[in-house]
């Protein structure tokens, strides 16, 4: 039996940084130096930035990898994520009804031996027309009144309500980049990879460079992104496409400056529908990142640009636009041999949700967690790993569709399209079947391999006014104006909250200057004594 003693990163950015920080601070836990952890990256592929999103775990790796919060924050130019609003998703700009609804981080409140709010929303005991996320949560306050969710004292990565973050992601990688080098010993190589070969048993040997010549290792990560250049162009690990059930395949993006520097900053990620897609819009500290994501058997290139355009207005004049393709899927073997793909190489769902992060955390997670300690164990751990992977994939998938199915838009194919019970997967719609009767319950997923929170489900499903009829089991819930009570108290819950937190911007700002000021004097100022 040969031990496994090195692993070898292909591939630099988010996923390839975030791996190979984790790897390296996971595996050498107990016994320093017992796994080498190496990234090779090419010179000559830039990274982009257009603003990034997270998923509430980014909180738990990045205190995992030891990455101070006030030196993220700096370096990656991040603010801080409450949720997600949604912009004319239910019906048209114009219609009569809602205009929008918001999907906080925080599940509903529930009080030891209360009871449970959602049943008594459905059956009215929240105040007349209070949507279900503003009623069980005090966060849609806060993020009305551009608060943070947390403040300047509490501890890393800590606080009274639930968050993620936004970032640069071109700049979240160099901060990655130099911590993994400073702090947990990655051995970096700007290096092109020019071809791979294989070993006897069809397993990766070697990857060969231009500048390094040959690169050994006992298992190879690929983080090449949409290309999969290993798992992908190498060991033949086929592509499964859900196009079928998500259209959207294009994205055109742009950075666009905030009309004056002290702009308030939203700690939600906006999200607007539009005639074949939605549009993100993402605060980050000095600028907007902004993209349309688009089906482009809905819509033309240049047609989605004109949508795009017209939604930034002024901001975006004179400003080129990146245009982006990708196709939602996955490999079904993200692990083959001693190659297991991490983030895009893997696959990819689109971005409505920020999974991609998130799904990157899972990977690497999982790969920690099934490492063996010697590489004739491969086989096991790759199944294993493949299993987990395909089931979160399927489940996050049923998840971004339910978005889209609910909608009462029809002023388009797009939508239209997206109601057609062709496209919708079968799980998804037993799910919608049962719920028509009773509301979503923990009961109904396994929490092991879904992304999404139950009371996610909830915020989305009610947010978008799906119908779940209380009214046969209306005596089973006799609490009433228990639930009225609880209500009223989550409001005056959410205004004390205003007193105890800091705005938005106001704390993004403090905790980087508390960062610029433990620097030593020549970083900061950029000379040596």
């Amino acid at each position: 039996m040969a031990q496994l003693k090195k692993v070898l990163v292909v591939g630099g950015g988010t996923a390839g940084w975030l791996a190979a920080c984790y790897l390296a601070k996971a595996v050498n836990a107990v016994d320093p130096r017992s796994v080498q952890v190496h990234l090779v990256e090419s010179p000559d592929i830039g990274l982009l930035g257009v603003g990034e999103a997270t998923f509430p775990s980014i909180r738990g790796t990045l205190a995992a990898i030891g990455l101070d919060e006030r030196r993220f924050l700096a370096g990656a130019t991040a603010t801080y994520k409450q949720g997600i609003h949604y912009r004319h998703w239910v019906r048209p700009p114009g219609a009569p009804g809602a205009t929008h609804f918001f999907h906080p981080f925080n599940a509903p409140s529930q009080r030891p031996g209360g009871p449970e709010l959602l049943p008594y929303w459905l059956l009215g005991a929240a105040p007349e027309g209070m949507a279900f996320a503003d009623a069980v949560s005090m966060q849609s306050t806060l993020v009305n009144h551009s608060r943070a969710p947390r403040r300047a004292k509490d501890p890393d990565y800590q606080g009274p309500v639930n968050h993620a973050f936004h970032f640069d992601a071109a700049c979240f990688a160099r901060v990655l980049a130099e911590h993994g080098q400073e702090t947990l010993g990655v051995i970096r190589h700007v290096a092109t990879v020019e071809r791979t070969e294989l070993d006897e048993q069809g397993a990766i040997a070697r990857v060969v460079t231009k500048e390094e010549g040959d690169l050994t290792a006992d298992l190879y990560v690929d983080c090449t992104g949409l290309r999969g250049m290993l798992i992908g162009n190498v060991m033949q690990s086929p592509f499964r496409s859900r196009a079928d059930v998500l259209f959207a395949d294009r994205a055109v993006a742009m950075q666009v400056p905030y009309e004056a520097p002290d702009t308030p900053i939203p700690s939600y990620t906006i999200s607007t529908a539009q005639e074949a897609g939605w549009i993100w819009d993402i605060g980050l500290q000095k600028r907007r990142g902004v993209g349309y994501v688009y089906s482009s058997r809905h819509s033309t290139d240049d047609r989605a640009e004109a949508v795009f355009r017209r939604y930034l207005g002024k901001a975006g004049e004179g400003a080129k636009a990146m245009h982006i393709k990708f196709e939602t899927g996955y490999r079904p073997e993200h692990w083959r041999k001693n190659c297991v793909a991490v983030g895009l190489a893997g696959g990819f769902v689109e971005p409505l949700e920020s999974t991609g992060i998130a799904l990157i955390e899972l990977a690497t997670y999982l790969i920690t967690h099934l490492l063996p300690t010697d590489t004739d164990d491969m086989e096991g751990a790759a199944q294993h790993f493949n299993a987990m992977m395909v089931a979160r994939y399927d489940r996050i998938i049923d998840f971004i569709k339910m978005h889209y199915c609910l909608s009462q838009r029809r002023d388009s194919a797009f939508w239209t399209d997206n109601c057609d019970p062709a496209s919708i997967p079968l799980t998804l719609q037993e799910k919608l079947a049962k719920w028509r009767q009773r509301p979503p319950h923990r009961l109904d997923f396994i929490s092991d391999l879904e992304m999404f929170m139950t009371s996610s489900w909830q915020y989305v499903l009610y947010g978008m006014e799906f119908k779940t009829d209380l009214e046969p089991m209306r005596s089973a819930y006799p609490h009433m104006e228990a639930a009225r009570q609880e209500f009223a108290m989550i409001q005056q819950a959410a205004s004390r909250a205003l007193d105890d937190l800091p705005g938005h911007r106001e704390l993004v700002e403090q905790l980087c200057r508390e960062h610029a000021k433990s620097l030593p004097v020549a970083a900061r100022t950029g000379t040596i004594d």
